[in-house]
């Protein structure tokens, strides 16, 4: 794994925004515009670098599967800040039921300095984004500077082969709906949604797209209705399920469910139990299953235990339940007292990201269905990745 740096291709701006990325540019807190997608520099890999991370990546989707089996089974949901009990019911329905329930994809974020083994740090397997800028720009871009050259990159034809071999799972006769929410001012989550939608539709799917926003709830019929009061029999949102499950609707989404079978009147995806890997309880449970593990960073729900106790301890980093682009997310160094906060919070060992020219880089592995699909990443200055990150290509040399 290196970090090189290369001049960018010139109109580089209005070429990404023709493959779907209209967000190139981020707003910084001074007003001034930067580059998101960063073409300025990129990475390589060697191909058995990037084999080992696919085992790895799968690997941990397995694990990850078994701790949200082990979370079901043992009813430990208040662990993860499901209090419901009927939320909780149907969850464990929706586990129980998972074959007959669609599901698409999901993004593990791995500290990688191309040294040692990858360190899981999360998994969003409910909401991922920048899933645009990994499926195609940066694609289109190997293609024109390294012609010849390789990518970590099947997610486009993982995602179209994904929708068709699920189509017997969706309502017959009836479109999917693909939901954003309109309140998103960069458009990342409108062109995640309508890329996801082209997908389903090069898999032959008939679709229908829809802000989150003007999804109405018909009294007559008891159903969620689009725009011109159409039927919504099934839905991709890209929206959270701890939202969907409680805003002002969330009584109605479970009274409808459609937990497999045809049971309920709406089917949504990502089904309810990806709520067990989108939660950073799972970081701890799984450190409890498999304690040493070399992908996985020690855990824990109830404090910083031993990594911050002594003088020794490698600190820590407190992270909420389902904090997202890094919100709430605190670090404390080596040394540093513990500190329990009063939110749910999972306390994972300080596993800096490793800096490449004064770059801080996170890599987002991608998994289609159960199979590794691909590589984004991300750069950041300082230990968070957040919302200020840079989005850079990579090939394999």
């Amino acid at each position: 794994m290196k970090r090189h740096t290369i001049q960018p291709r010139p109109g580089w701006q209005q070429t990404v925004e023709a493959q779907g990325l209209i967000y190139p540019l981020t707003r910084y807190p001074d007003d001034s515009l930067r580059p998101y997608w960063d073409e300025s520099a990129y990475y390589s890999f060697s191909l058995p670098e990037v084999e080992a991370l696919e085992e790895a990546v799968e690997e941990l989707h397995a694990m990850c599967l078994a701790a949200a089996a082990h979370i079901v089974e043992h009813r430990r949901f208040a662990d993860l800040g499901i209090e419901d009990r009927r939320l909780a019911d149907l969850v464990a329905e929706s586990w129980y039921r998972r074959a007959e329930l669609p599901t698409l994809y999901g993004r593990f974020d791995l500290r990688y300095d191309g040294t040692g083994p990858a360190k899981m740090l999360e998994y969003n397997a409910d909401t991922p984004t920048s899933l645009v800028e990994a499926a195609g720009p940066q694609w289109f871009w190997m293609e024109e500077r390294f012609p010849g050259a390789d990518q970590w990159n099947s997610l486009h034809e993982r995602l179209v082969d994904a929708w068709r071999k699920q189509a017997r799972l969706l309502p017959p006769g009836a479109p999917v709906h693909f939901a954003h929410s309109a309140g998103d001012e960069l458009g990342e989550d409108l062109m995640t949604v309508a890329y996801l939608e082209e997908t389903a539709q090069q898999a032959g799917l008939e679709t229908v797209a829809t802000p989150v926003e003007e999804i109405g709830w018909d009294h007559l019929s008891g159903r969620f209705v689009d725009q011109r009061l159409r039927f919504i029999r099934s839905c991709f949102k890209l929206y959270p399920w701890e939202w969907l499950a409680t805003d002002e609707f969330g009584p109605h989404v479970l009274d409808t469910l459609d937990n497999g079978g045809g049971t309920g009147s709406t089917l949504w995806i990502e089904p309810a139990w990806k709520m067990l890997l989108s939660n950073k309880a799972l970081l701890a449970v799984l450190w409890e299953l498999y304690p040493g593990h070399p992908n996985l960073l020690p855990a824990y729900l109830d404090g910083p235990r031993e990594l911050a106790d002594g003088p020794d301890a490698p600190g820590y980093v407190a992270k909420p339940l389902l904090g997202r682009e890094g919100a709430g997310v605190t670090v404390h160094e080596p040394g540093a007292a513990p500190v329990v906060r009063d939110e749910p919070c999972c306390y994972q060992e300080l596993a800096p990201l490793p800096d490449f020219d004064g770059n801080r880089v996170v890599l987002g592995a991608w998994v289609v269905e159960n199979e590794s699909a691909g590589l984004g990443i991300r750069e950041s200055a300082g230990l968070v990745t957040d919302e200020y990150a840079r989005f850079l290509p990579h090939v394999i040399l």
